[in-house]
């Protein structure tokens, strides 16, 4: 299924000002908060296709994206995983992968897994 960058910025904009927010905007409802994380982590896996790092956004999400070794069972080599928050600050540009990896937001094993910040940011608000 491909995935529609105009849906994904769409649904971004929805959460934008919880994205934005400190601790002061109310979070988004389940569905709108789903719709923003899975359509952003599934345009980067379209965006860097390939199976080498695993990007994973519970309870909502996880892909296998950037070129490489494929991988088809048990734990990957090479996983990205956070909060929905945290990843769509990522997902906009709004912070970067080395400094939510600094603060441990962002749990990365594996010597490919930072490549990801390679693919950031997939939507631009």
């Amino acid at each position: 299924m491909r995935i529609d960058p105009l849906e994904t910025r769409q649904a971004v904009l929805a959460v934008k000002d919880w994205i934005e927010g400190e601790g002061d905007v109310e979070k988004p409802g389940r569905a709108a908060l789903a719709a923003a994380t899975r359509l952003s982590v599934r345009l980067l896996a379209q965006d860097a296709p390939g199976n080498s790092v695993e990007v994973r956004v519970p309870p909502f999400v996880a892909v296998q994206c950037i070129e490489g070794p494929k991988h088809t069972r048990g734990t990957p080599p090479n996983v990205v995983e956070t909060d929905a928050k945290t990843w769509l600050r990522l997902a906009t540009g709004q912070t970067t992968f080395d400094a939510e990896f600094e603060s441990g937001k962002i749990s990365a094993s594996g010597t490919r897994a930072k490549e990801i910040a390679d693919w950031l940011p997939v939507v631009k608000l």
